[in-house]
């Protein structure tokens, strides 16, 4: 199973959500609902390069992908799933994604 970290307030999560709903391949878990998701999402945040960039500008890195082999991946498509088009709402500070 591949798990999906995200909050239900970022565009780009909602968007992957839409695409793996009652796919019991995926897992979503949202951060925003319980302490105990929230600090198994900084754990792998503060513990992994592969949020060095997320970091550096700020973002907080998601949505998260946990892939079956343990992997951890901010691309959706590493996941077998879409992106969210670069038009629209972002929420970074600065507008450039989360």
């Amino acid at each position: 199973m591949i798990k999906i970290y995200g909050m239900s307030s970022c565009p780009d999560c909602t968007y992957v959500w839409e695409q793996v709903k009652d796919n019991p391949a995926y897992e979503v878990i949202d951060f925003g609902l319980h302490v105990s998701d929230l600090k198994a999402f900084l754990k792998l945040r503060d513990h992994n390069s592969v949020f060095d960039d997320a970091r550096a500008r700020g973002a907080a890195g998601i949505p998260c992908f946990v892939l079956e082999d343990g992997r951890v991946t901010l691309s959706p498509e590493e996941a077998g799933l879409r992106s969210c088009p670069a038009e629209g709402q972002a929420c970074s500070l600065d507008g450039s994604g989360c």
